[in-house]
């Protein structure tokens, strides 16, 4: 199972900003300290091209990105200051989906140690999300024949707003989020499948929804390729959460979309999405869990602790 990162290209960030880009390396290095993966396991993807963009994102949008001429008001709807280290990042973020993917299609299963960025939307970005790299690599999949039906299975406790937007169009693109019904955005878009979830929802609640959500994904939609955003917010200490799953409840969210793949023999794409926890170590070990998780199915290997 291999495992793409971009954490080594580092995006500037003021001293306080909330964003907690540092889990991306501490969540690597747990992974290399923790013996199940080779070193060549862990591959570097290849910046998203111009022509994957483009299927996502409106040609201005990605010009003026790239190029720094994004205005004040659009820099702060994003979240993140403009710098040239911010547009390689992202890039790379949506190549890192792309390459799971296609990776994924190999050994079954495959994961950005990032990515996630479901509120960047065709024109615009949002929510600390530039480029929106399910949208990107669900559409470039398609377009180079590798799959017919793409499912986003989006666990981020924020619903994948501009991931519905830019795929709302796409009827072999089957968009799901499940998601806290009072939180980050206010203005909701439709999905194909949106499950909201009442402030403080727990575990039995959270999976009980899940469970239906995926029966509409397998057993309705059937997707031949899915990319599963893992966000590890929807848990208990999350600052930007509202929900209230413990670690070992995220655990068994992910065993069962993950276990939905595996019996059905469908490739997927993780990717780690949010996760805002007051103790950072929490996110990782969310996080780590996911990866272990994905490991234990997909790969074979004994994995019997995080």
């Amino acid at each position: 199972m291999k495992l793409f990162y971009a954490d080594h290209f580092v995006l500037p960030l003021p001293e306080g900003h909330r964003f907690p880009m540092v889990k991306y390396a501490r969540l690597r290095e747990r992974l290399l300290a923790s013996g199940i993966f080779r070193a060549d396991d862990f591959r570097v993807p290849d910046a998203a091209p111009d022509e994957a963009l483009l299927r996502a994102h409106d040609a201005d949008y990605v010009s003026r990105v790239c190029d720094g001429t994004l205005d004040s008001a659009e820099i702060r709807r994003i979240g993140f200051p403009w710098s040239a280290q911010m547009v390689e990042r992202s890039r790379r973020s949506a190549g890192a989906t792309l390459a799971a993917c296609r990776s994924a299609q190999e050994d079954g299963c495959a994961v950005n140690l990032a990515g996630g960025t479901h509120h960047a939307h065709r024109n615009f970005g949002s929510g600390f999300c530039v480029f929106n790299d399910a949208a990107i690599a669900a559409l470039a999949m398609r377009a180079e024949g590798r799959a017919e039906r793409v499912a986003i299975v989006d666990c981020d406790v924020h619903q994948g707003d501009g991931t519905a937007a830019i795929l709302a169009d796409e009827p072999d693109i089957f968009t799901c989020s499940v998601h806290g019904a009072r939180n980050f955005p206010f203005h909701k878009q439709l999905s194909d499948l949106d499950i909201e979830l009442a402030d403080a929802t727990g575990d039995q609640a959270y999976l009980a929804a899940l469970d239906g959500a995926l029966n509409r994904v397998f057993d309705d939609f059937v997707p031949d390729l899915v990319i599963y955003l893992a966000g590890a917010d929807p848990y208990v200490d999350d600052r930007l959460g509202r929900l209230a799953l413990s670690i070992e409840g995220l655990g068994e969210r992910d065993a069962k979309v993950l276990a939905h793949c595996r019996e059905r023999n469908i490739p997927v794409a993780i990717a780690m999405a949010g996760g805002y926890a007051r103790q950072i170590d929490d996110t990782v070990t969310i996080h780590l869990s996911t990866v272990l998780t994905a490991a234990r199915l997909f790969s074979g290997g004994r994995v019997d602790h995080v």
